[in-house]
């Protein structure tokens, strides 16, 4: 019977991490299914749902070696595959401001009451150190409409945050 997993990996970003690791999978009989792959802040981090006929042990020892090697860690959840179970973003907002603790939570918070389930979101730092700029871009279901998402972000705007929200079209095909 074969599980679904959600693989986890961390470590400092090098050349062949993917390489090396999906091919480890791959050679061990696994089938991977949806992944995100990205470099943050000179780190590399990597969610896959991996698909495997063994134990969650089995799976481990299958990758321990590449982790070793080149000095990652690794996070294994079983879970269930659910793959093709999209759910199309309709707006997108982006969001920059002075860097300062409670941003994110600031932005999130006031968008999740006015009725958005967030499907992405993806940030970064810019500007300087002396003057770092805090860059959020967010994508999701406007459950309650765009009017409430402009409404909130005209309040949060307010505060030294400029913010644009762009509805998306999801007419695919």
């Amino acid at each position: 019977m074969d599980h679904w997993y959600m693989l986890t990996v961390v470590g400092e970003d090098r050349a062949g991490i993917v390489a090396s690791l999906t091919h480890a999978l791959y050679e061990g009989g696994c089938n991977l299914g949806e992944a995100s792959m990205m470099r943050l802040g000179g780190n590399f981090s990597i969610m896959m749902m991996v698909q495997a006929s063994g134990a969650k042990h089995e799976l481990d020892s299958l990758i321990e070696p590449v982790v070793d090697s080149l000095g990652l860690h690794a996070h294994i959840d079983k879970i269930k595959g659910r793959l093709h179970e999209h759910h199309v973003p309709d707006v997108r907002i982006h969001v920059n401001g002075a860097d300062r603790a409670g941003i994110v939570s600031q932005v999130v918070g006031a968008l999740t009451e006015a009725g958005l389930n967030i499907t992405d979101l993806e940030t970064d730092v810019g500007g300087t150190k002396e003057n770092p700029v805090y860059i959020m871009v967010i994508e999701g279901n406007a459950g309650e409409g765009i009017a409430p998402l402009r409404s909130v972000l005209d309040i949060v705007t307010n505060n030294g945050i400029d913010a644009r929200i762009d509805e998306i079209d999801t007419l695919i095909g």
